[in-house]
Order: C-alpha cells, then sequence, then structure tokens
C-alpha cells in the first residue's frame, strides 16, 4: 500500500504540475502551437513573416521555420487573427433626401478577414477603417435620393453600399459579406410631429367619410322604405271604395237587406255623434210627457 500510494502521488503531481510546465515551455519555445477552427496563427521574426497556419490542428512552427521558431518568443511576434464571420451595425446615418428631409439611415454589414497578412500589416484598425468606409459610402452614395425612393428601394441602397465599400475593404484584408439597410426614419422630431398630426387629421376624414357614407345608404334605404311603404298605402286606400261600392251594389239588389242596413248605418251615426242627445220615448206614452224637463220641472 505504500509504494501504491507513492506511486498515485507521484502520477498526481507529474500529471497536474509537471506536465503543464512542460507544455508551457514547448509553447513558449515554439516546439507546438494548437490552430482552433476558424483562426490563423503568424510568426513574425526580425521585422518578417516567417509562416503563416491556417489549418486547424496542432501544428510544429519547426518544421517551417527550423531552429529560428525558439527566437520568436525572444525577438519576434505572435499574432492570433479571428476568421469567424463578424457583425456590426451602423446607426442613423445622417443623410438628406432631396426634397432636403433629415434622415438617418440604419446599415447592419457582415464581414469576414480574407487575407490575415493585410489586415495585422496594411491598417492598424482595419475594422474600425471599415466601419467608417461604410458610414462615408452611406452618407455619399444615398444622399439627394427621392424621399420615396429611399423609404421603398432599401435593396438597391444596399447593393449601391456594398459595391462602394468592397473594393477598399479587400485591401485592408476584409471581405465585406451581406450589407442590409435596416432602417430608415426622420431625424427631425418637429416634422415627425408634423406627420404625425397630418396622419391622424387623415384618419379623422377617412372616419368621418365612412360614417357619412353610412349615413346616407341608411337614409336612401329609409326613403326608398318609406316611398314603398306610401305607394301600398295609397294602393289600398284606392282599392277601399271599390271594395265598399261592390258589396252596397250586391246588397242593394235585395229592397229589404238595403233598407236594414241603411236604417242600422243611420242609427250607428245618430248615436256616435257627441253634440245630440237621443231621448228614447216608450211606446204609448205622450210624446211631451216623456221628454225630461230642465230644472226637474
Amino acid at each position: 500500500m505504500n509504494d501504491f500510494g507513492k506511486a498515485v502521488v507521484i502520477t498526481f503531481v507529474a500529471s497536474f504540475v509537471f506536465v503543464p510546465i512542460l507544455l508551457a515551455f514547448a509553447r513558449w519555445f515554439a516546439l507546438y502551437v494548437v490552430v482552433r477552427e476558424r483562426q490563423c496563427v503568424v510568426f513574425e521574426l526580425f521585422g518578417k513573416v516567417r509562416q503563416v497556419i491556417r489549418e486547424p490542428g496542432i501544428h510544429c512552427p519547426w518544421l517551417g521555420m527550423g531552429p529560428f521558431a525558439m527566437l520568436v518568443p525572444l525577438f519576434g511576434k505572435k499574432f492570433t487573427v479571428d476568421l469567424r464571420l463578424d457583425q456590426t451595425y451602423l446607426r442613423s446615418q445622417p443623410v438628406n433626401s432631396e426634397e432636403g428631409a433629415p434622415m438617418g439611415i440604419g446599415v447592419w454589414c457582415e464581414m469576414v478577414v480574407s487575407d490575415p497578412l493585410a489586415y495585422l500589416y496594411k491598417n492598424t484598425d482595419p475594422q474600425g477603417s471599415l466601419r467608417a468606409n461604410i458610414s462615408n459610402a452611406t452618407v455619399r452614395c444615398l444622399s439627394n435620393m427621392k424621399l420615396a425612393e429611399m423609404l421603398e428601394c432599401r435593396h438597391a441602397m444596399s447593393r449601391v453600399v456594398r459595391q462602394e465599400t468592397s473594393a477598399k475593404s479587400q485591401e485592408w484584408g476584409y471581405q465585406v459579406g451581406s450589407v442590409y439597410i435596416r432602417k430608415v426614419h426622420f431625424r427631425d422630431a418637429g416634422m415627425i410631429s408634423q406627420i404625425e398630426q397630418k396622419v391622424v387629421n387623415r384618419l379623422r376624414q377617412v372616419t368621418a367619410t365612412i360614417e357619412q357614407d353610412g349615413t346616407n345608404r341608411v337614409n336612401v334605404i329609409r326613403s326608398t322604405a318609406e316611398r314603398q311603404a306610401a305607394v301600398e298605402f295609397a294602393k289600398a286606400a284606392a282599392t277601399r271604395p271599390m271594395i265598399v261600392g261592390k258589396a252596397l251594389a250586391h246588397i242593394s239588389q235585395s229592397g229589404a237587406i238595403s233598407s236594414a242596413l241603411f236604417e242600422v248605418l243611420e242609427t250607428q251615426n245618430l248615436l256616435s255623434s257627441k253634440g245630440l242627445e237621443v231621448h228614447i220615448v216608450p211606446v204609448g206614452m205622450p210624446f211631451v210627457t216623456g221628454l225630461p224637463l230642465k230644472g226637474g220641472r
């Protein structure tokens, strides 16, 4: 057990202490270098580029530089360049339309390092220079456009900006990917307020027009219904005398029925009149005695 414990301690110390120290010295003397996916390692010695490694994996710089590789930590430099796709968004680039409206344009673009050497040595800040180039191209190429085209033709504007910036960016080792105009907006608060007011007024006018059109249609429907009802009532009023006349003509063919009908009608008219008083005198009573006297006499 003592030998086994010693072996465990020695293995632990060797694995977690000595091996990392040896690997660190090996990396420092450039015995090997690990290149990850979408990365590039550049070795510079005495002001010259000695080796460029772009393939991912474990590489030995001694195979390319020989014994000069151990001098890189002392007299040279090692650069690690990220080759992954990068994205940036430039907000509210100031542009004036042909009508003089102050507009703001948001530009979204993709970029990737295509030439690591040009990226390292031709420009001290290639990413910042590329953003400035895109901003200048946006202001230079999209100024004095018509406001309607600026608000609608975003694909054409994106192509113009990309063509303008691609040639210059390749000199700095950058390759511009997709460029897209994502946002076009007004920068003047007073103009925005005026546009909102005009939109609100226009909506009110449209709403009033719709309400008036609905009222007019309801009135047309109502007047048409009233006219048809009046026509039908007039037809009914004109038809009633004819029906009554035919009935009376049929009744007048019988004398007894006709005389009885007219007596009944005359009696109903007398009873329905308000200003007429009717006194009924029993049979066999004198007429004067049967009439009531005013004042009880």
